[in-house]
């Protein structure tokens, strides 16, 4: 019999839990010839979250929390899930139902009868969702596959089911840095796409502020991508070229007034490339450290880890 593990990050999610529980597991339950586990972690909510998913746990076994001591993020509390989790198959699945939970049935056949190592959840449209944050979105998927030349595609998330095999190919990319999408893609492993329409939350408010969005979108492109260096060396010899014709003309033509104007531009631009040289640093020196990528407060199962 085969066991599905599913790992459901939660910050702040006391609104929605109940109806998310009460709708996976309906669905777990009526997968026939399977067993499974839900696997909470708790990323530092403020709010009854903890509460909630220990009175689950206390009301069904295969239930399991892990509460961290402070917020660690998104990325930490998957990873955290992916190194507890004991399943055959093993899931990743927000807790707002944005990842429909009715597809974890095809999921399973296409991991168990197509010979495929993943399947995952692509969202077709954002319905609901702001035209400046549906543009931004779009455009940034764009850039980051232009830079690291990898598949990641618009509408592509996290929801996805793993063999064990891809499960722990994962866990040996053990970087303090984390950018999931990146790690599922650079593993490889063959994976099958289900599309599905956009969701809205069933209640509570989203995580992600713009200020987080370009946060995350920015260690995505640094922890897959030297793009920018290069660019930065491209740009910096153009600027070079242009201030050598610049001191020429001033030199046999015209004196120019606008001298000014343009060091402070150079200045600039030289700022930008010392803060794109100061993210890869920043990085290197985190990695460096090899601190824990989470620290468990508590939680109601033994840690594999």
């Amino acid at each position: 019999m085969d066991k599905i593990s599913v790992i459901v990050p939660c910050f702040n999610e006391e609104d929605v839990l109940p109806l998310f529980y009460q709708e996976v597991t309906k669905v777990l339950e009526s997968i026939e010839n399977t067993t499974y586990e839900l696997l909470f972690i708790n990323d530092g909510s403020s709010d009854h979250t903890e509460d909630l998913i220990k009175l689950m746990a206390h009301k069904n076994k295969q239930c399991f929390y892990y509460s961290f001591s402070r917020n660690f993020g998104k990325e930490a509390a998957m990873y955290a899930g992916l190194e507890n989790a004991t399943g055959d198959y093993v899931v990743i699945m927000d807790a707002d139902l944005q990842h429909p939970p009715y597809l974890l049935k095809e999921m399973y056949r296409s991991l168990k009868e197509e010979n495929y190592d993943c399947c995952a959840g692509k969202r077709i449209d954002r319905t609901g969702e702001g035209k400046l944050r549906n543009f931004l979105s779009h455009s940034f998927y764009k850039v980051i596959q232009t830079l690291t030349k990898m598949d990641m595609d618009d509408g592509a998330g996290d929801f996805r089911m793993m063999t064990r095999q891809m499960v722990d190919a994962i866990l040996e990319l053990k970087e303090y840095n984390r950018y999931m999408k990146g790690l599922f893609s650079f593993v490889g492993f063959n994976t099958k796409w289900l599309e599905f329409h956009n969701v809205e939350r069933q209640g509570g408010n989203t995580k992600w502020s713009f200020k987080s969005l370009f946060s995350y979108a920015f260690k995505g492109i640094f922890s897959f991508s030297s793009t920018p260096i290069t660019i930065a060396g491209v740009i910096g010899g153009i600027l070079i070229g242009i201030s050598l014709i610049t001191s020429l003309y001033s030199s046999f033509v015209h004196p120019i007034s606008y001298l000014t104007s343009l060091v402070l531009f150079l200045s600039g631009i030289q700022l930008i490339f010392v803060s794109i040289l100061g993210q890869y640093c920043s990085s290197c020196y985190f990695e460096a450290k090899q601190r824990p990528i989470y620290i468990i407060k508590n939680t109601n199962k033994k840690l594999r880890s």
